[in-house]
């Protein structure tokens, strides 16, 4: 049997790997960075009941997943910009989109694969096709290697990606501003209360703020604005007293609980440029190769993601195991039906966004969100 290797070791690429071990099938991953603690991993993931839970029950992971969800996050409200309660929805445990951290996710799957399944520290410089479906993968250093079966599961910058399409990422006209509060309830007691148990959001036409409460007391902020790249390029992130001040004054007026995840952060604020692939972007069958996650169908966030990325791993993983003498066969099949997916998945999200909120939500509040929508 063919072995795979997968470029990448995020979400999707772990994911792949499980459930290809589940599978029997031979496979290895490499990661650029250093080691699993190299870098911080990101905050909160609602993991949903449609996509990235079934990939995890498809990975044999359900009770290890639970026992690392974390109680009373799937609570929500959505604020006015005034600080008003215009929607709000307890965490009743039947929600369907528990959260967890990133990090305690990916060490999850890390944790379920034999030792020395990823290989770190290989970062990818480029590769090339070479004779009946292989193709030869050149890290940094200059080692190389010849993969029977290569994944590209490397993100928006894909160095795999190129075998396939000529695509690239564009900006897609919205970034993130990301900051952190730390013993909320003490120190930042009326971001706290604002935020209350779980997610938070306040929308407007062209800007938002949203917080999770994390492990630990931990509020954990994204602003949003749309803007182009050179109006950011204007403020200086080096200095973050000023960097807050210029970003917070685009919420002039808004109540001070609320812009004071801004203004009172407690690390620098970091911005968050979100690029996007093409929409329905799709390649030709080309032997031997084939791509998950981000460096698929890289979007601007919008919560699923993980989720997706997740479920393509999971999915490609289970294609292959129905063709276990015609790799060719099954990715035939999984990018058919994530090509069909994705471009549903917009649909999909909705509707569940429908079932989560359900007819309580304010006109007003229902509006401003299918405004934002569009404009991602």
């Amino acid at each position: 049997m063919k072995a795979v290797t997968i470029i990448g070791a995020g979400l999707g690429g772990l994911t792949l790997a499980r459930v290809l071990h589940v599978h029997r099938i031979p496979v290895q991953v490499y990661e650029a960075e250093a080691s699993p603690d190299a870098r911080a991993q990101g905050g909160m993931l609602d993991i949903h009941d449609y996509n990235g839970q079934l990939a995890i029950e498809a990975a044999g992971l359900g009770d290890a997943f639970r026992a690392i969800v974390l109680e009373g996050r799937q609570a929500m409200r959505a604020l006015s910009p005034d600080g008003a309660v215009l929607f709000e929805k307890a965490d009743d445990g039947q929600g369907g989109r528990p959260e967890v951290q990133r990090a305690d996710l990916r060490r999850m799957l890390l944790d379920a694969l034999p030792p020395g399944t990823v290989g770190w520290g290989t970062k990818v410089a480029g590769a090339r096709r070479l004779d009946e479906g292989r193709h030869e993968v050149t890290f940094a250093d200059g080692r190389t290697l010849v993969a029977d079966l290569l994944v590209g599961a490397d993100g928006a910058w894909s160095k795999i990606r190129p075998l396939l399409s000529a695509a690239t990422p564009a900006y897609a006209g919205t970034s993130f501003v990301e900051t952190y509060l730390y013993e909320a309830d003490t120190r930042h007691p009326a971001a706290a209360k604002a935020v209350g148990g779980g997610s938070m959001f306040v929308p407007a036409p062209d800007r938002a703020i949203t917080a999770h409460r994390e492990r630990g007391d931990t509020l954990h902020a994204y602003t949003s604005l749309t803007r182009p790249l050179d109006w950011f390029d204007q403020i200086d992130f080096t200095d973050p007293a000023a960097a807050a001040t210029r970003v917070a004054a685009e919420f002039e007026g808004w109540a001070p609980e609320v812009t004071s995840l801004i203004t009172d952060s407690d690390t620098p604020p970091v911005l968050r440029p979100h690029f996007a692939l093409p929409d329905g972007h799709r390649w030709l069958r080309t032997p031997g190769v084939t791509l998950v996650g981000d460096a698929a169908h890289l979007q601007a966030p919008d919560g699923e993601g993980a989720n997706w990325a997740m479920c393509d791993g999971a999915e490609l993983a289970d294609a292959l195991a129905a063709h276990p003498d015609d790799f060719e066969a099954g990715l035939d099949a999984y990018e058919q039906a994530l090509f069909t997916r994705m471009s549903q998945a917009d649909d999909v999200m909705n509707h569940h966004l429908e079932e989560t909120f359900g007819d309580d939500i304010p006109e007003s509040l229902r509006a401003l969100m299918l405004e934002r929508q569009q404009d991602n």
